[in-house]
């Protein structure tokens, strides 16, 4: 089940929830206030790891700092 972060439009609360694919966002509630309809936010967490695993693997694949040659 993915996670989904949302950033509620009453009170600025941002927050995280594990929601099936099938469920909606017009179901979630903010729950610092109850408000409806938070905002869905783009995930920083999922672009970091991106980044992250990018530059590992071209640091790993390339061989110039192992010394082999």
């Amino acid at each position: 089940m993915p996670i989904y972060e949302y950033e509620c439009k009453k009170c600025g609360k941002i927050f995280e929830i594990y929601q099936r694919l099938s469920e909606k966002s017009e179901d979630v509630k903010c729950p610092a206030c109850g408000a409806e309809k938070p905002e869905k936010r783009v995930s920083s967490f999922s672009s970091l790891g991106n980044n992250e695993y990018s530059s590992n693997s071209g640091s790993c694949g390339g061989g110039q700092s192992s010394g082999f040659g």
